[in-house]
């Protein structure tokens, strides 16, 4: 029987999109693709919830995009982390290690 891919967690997409651009521009496909990648297949983005996120993160100021040209020598819009988008990933991910702690606590028997 086949794995079903679990939905995101609300609110984690945001997150996860940060962290993929941590190191390197990408273009949206790219950036679903080192998310899969980075959960060991586990999590897959839709691009249906990717490009709201993304107009989104860009409105923000946490990301900026530019046009660029894929590998394929397609025009794509390439993604990359801007300062404010780097603050913002520390911020999400100390608040999700604190959450995960305690939900963590309450499954162990607290």
């Amino acid at each position: 029987m086949a794995k079903e891919k679990p939905d995101l967690v609300y609110g984690t997409l945001d997150m996860l999109i940060l962290k993929a651009l941590q190191h390197d521009p990408r273009h949206s496909l790219a950036i679903a693709d080192r998310i899969q990648q980075m959960s060991q297949d586990i999590l897959h983005v839709e691009q249906g919830s990717l490009y709201p996120a993304l107009y989104r993160l860009e409105a923000q100021g946490w990301i900026k995009a530019e046009w660029g040209v894929s590998d394929n020598n397609r025009r794509a819009r390439y993604y990359k982390l801007t300062a404010a988008g780097r603050k913002q990933l520390s911020a999400e991910k100390e608040h999700w290690l604190h959450v995960t702690k305690g939900i963590d606590l309450v499954l162990a028997g607290g």
